[in-house]
């Protein structure tokens, strides 16, 4: 997917989130959306998903060398963030055939695949609410990663993770990222390690507003 944002700029009452940002995300590219905690990373991946408008600028989208229009993005889009709710009063496999229902997987990847992917074989038939917080990263992780959807965005992606769970994101993300645009946002450099672009969001702040 092509994405240009033109003169993006994002505000909430008078304090500017960012301004004046203008970049294309091509096929393909993977840019680490970078900054402290509290910089505006998460507010422009949620603007760039159609979830949040714009405050000023414009964003357009292309599928294949067609324009896409931003209520048409979603089933185009996989999303993982720590702050995106599962839901947890369904098993492992009740989720997944919910889920499938509207967003298909790759080719290739059976919901069995799936669970043997995630490692969780003997998790199938357990209630989501009884998950760890690992387990819950890595189901949300793989629901994006797997999803047939050339657009990818991922907000801080090991977040609950230990270091086993870092290895498998890593693992995981390299394999499925070919062709995608993907944008992930992070402070943590073993996350993004593989980007091949960055995007520093401070570069585009200002002071509030008199």
């Amino acid at each position: 997917m092509l994405i240009e944002a033109t003169g993006l700029g994002k505000r909430f009452q008078r304090d500017w989130i960012y301004r004046g940002l203008t970049r294309t995300f091509r096929p393909g590219s993977a840019t680490a959306v970078l900054g402290p905690n509290g910089a505006g990373k998460s507010t422009l991946l949620n603007t760039i998903s159609g979830q949040l408008l714009p405050t000023e600028g414009t964003l357009t989208y292309a599928l294949s060398g067609r324009a896409l229009a931003v209520e048409d993005l979603p089933q185009h889009l996989a999303y993982a963030a720590p702050y995106l709710e599962l839901l947890e009063e369904l098993t492992l496999l009740e989720l997944l055939h919910f889920h499938t229902q509207f967003k298909a997987l790759r080719p290739g990847i059976t919901l069995d695949k799936l669970i043997g992917l995630m490692y969780l074989d003997k998790a199938r038939h357990r209630l989501v609410r009884e998950f760890s917080s690992g387990m819950k990263q890595r189901l949300k992780l793989a629901l994006a990663l797997y999803a047939q959807a050339p657009l990818l965005l991922l907000d801080e992606p090991t977040t609950n993770l230990d270091a086993t769970g870092v290895a498998w994101y890593q693992e995981h993300v390299q394999a499925t990222r070919a062709g995608r645009t993907l944008l992930l946002s992070s402070n943590v450099p073993a996350e993004y390690a593989f980007c091949d672009e960055e995007l520093l969001v401070t570069d585009f702040q200002l002071v509030r507003e008199k």
